[in-house]
């Protein structure tokens, strides 16, 4: 039995022995230093042919450890060496000139070296998230490059956003607080956008933006004092980039609407006064520039989608006049123009369209409306003739001709008293 329980003893021994010698051996093949070397030798005689550097790479992955050295080898692929916690190349390194930080300062070498990369990471798809991670801290990184390393690399990554290799959240990097602070972030910013939108176009950079939720952070790139569309636009469009600041004008201005629906349906349901209702209205028109044209339809949608409406044709149009009587005052005071007047006719004709238990109570609606002073009758007029839509255009207007026609006879004579007062 003793004998028996020391055998069993050995065993663990042996196979502890063949654990240590692999671990050896594996320490030996996978040193940061020497994988550096490896590639940096190679680079070195592919010399700066990036189409034999892409090939290089590609055979390189089969033998070298792509996996655990990523960020290595993006070290050297970008700086030419390892790079060293803020950004500078480790001194006793050995480094090599076939690396984006050594090539000239142009988009077109930039795409050739963005096409290195997309080889790269289609030919070993787990390098993806180490790139990312990678680019993330070259940003982190970027006042510890020179301003021709930070172009080069701003235009690469704007490239690479363009097609798709890195993901739009790598941004996040660029709020950094120090970043922003001292203007790298805006400056790297108008390099990125750049190539991004010369590579796409600006539609396709704004989905991208948002599917990162990153389309109503643009303005962070600046700090909180000069954090206002007109500061964006000003150094953006300064910087040749007038696309990006309508962008951003534009989401700002979308965002202030959203906001004032959202408050506006609120006030209704709580019942608010009108004057209080409109106070605020017109003082948000002029704070974010909003236009009457614009309020109005917010105004008709939030007006519309406070009420239940009843699924019977025959008595929805009933309760529709019932409930627009009680509003009309709210829309009285941002119909002050023809043009808004005309905004809000064709909002009353497309929701009559979509709604269908409404189709029947479009001429009522427009009717009440006269009436209570929010349209006149040259808007109706010009709607009539040339100006409304195409949706149930005919059944609209067959529902208008009677009042047409008697708005226009009411002018004629209202036109004849005047002259015989004359």
């Amino acid at each position: 039995r003793v004998s028996f329980m020391n055998q069993k003893q050995q065993k663990p021994t042996l196979s502890g022995q063949r654990f240590k010698t692999r671990k050896r051996d594996e320490k030996e093949r996978f040193d940061p230093t020497q994988f550096q070397d490896c590639i940096i030798q190679g680079l070195t005689e592919t010399g700066t042919d990036l189409e034999a550097v892409a090939k290089f790479l590609d055979a390189s992955g089969a033998k070298l450890d792509y996996r655990r050295y990523a960020e290595t080898l993006f070290d050297i692929l970008v700086a030419g060496g390892m790079l060293a916690p803020g950004g500078t190349l480790a001194d006793d390194m050995t480094r090599t000139d076939v690396c984006v930080f050594a090539a000239q300062e142009d988009l077109e070498t930039m795409q050739a070296f963005a096409q290195v990369f997309n080889k790269l990471i289609r030919r070993y798809k787990y390098l993806e998230k180490g790139f990312e991670d990678e680019v993330k801290k070259l940003l982190l990184f970027l006042k510890g490059f020179s301003e021709s390393e930070r172009n080069k690399l701003a235009m690469l990554t704007g490239i690479l956003l363009a097609n798709g290799t890195l993901n739009a959240s790598i941004l996040n990097s660029l709020y950094n607080e120090n970043l922003v602070k001292e203007g790298v972030s805006a400056a790297f910013a108008v390099k990125l956008f750049k190539s991004w939108i010369n590579e796409k176009d600006i539609n396709a950079v704004a989905v991208s933006l948002r599917k990162v939720n990153m389309d109503n952070r643009l303005m962070e790139l600046f700090p909180a004092n000069k954090q206002s569309v007109e500061h964006f636009s000003k150094y953006f469009t300064e910087a040749g980039l007038k696309e990006l600041s309508e962008y951003v004008r534009n989401q700002q201005s979308i965002g202030a609407r959203k906001e004032l629906q959202k408050e506006l349906q609120e006030q209704m349901s709580r019942g608010d006064p009108f004057k209080d209702i409109i106070l605020y209205v017109k003082e948000e028109m002029k704070k974010n520039n909003i236009s009457e044209q614009t309020v109005i339809a917010i105004i008709w949608s939030s007006v519309m989608s406070t009420v239940e409406w009843n699924k019977k044709e025959e008595l929805v149009a009933e309760q529709a006049i019932k409930h627009l009587k009680q509003y009309s005052p709210l829309l009285a005071a941002f119909t002050t123009q023809g043009q808004s007047e005309l905004t809000l006719l064709l909002k009353i004709q497309e929701y009559c369209y979509d709604n269908i238990h409404f189709m029947k109570a479009f001429q009522k609606i427009v009717v009440l409306f006269y009436k209570a002073e929010v349209l006149s009758e040259e808007p109706i007029l010009k709607w009539y003739k040339d100006a409304h839509l195409a949706k149930g255009k005919s059944v609209f207007l067959e529902q208008m001709k009677k009042f047409v026609e008697w708005l226009k006879n009411a002018e004629e004579e209202s036109e004849s008293e005047a002259e015989e007062g004359d």
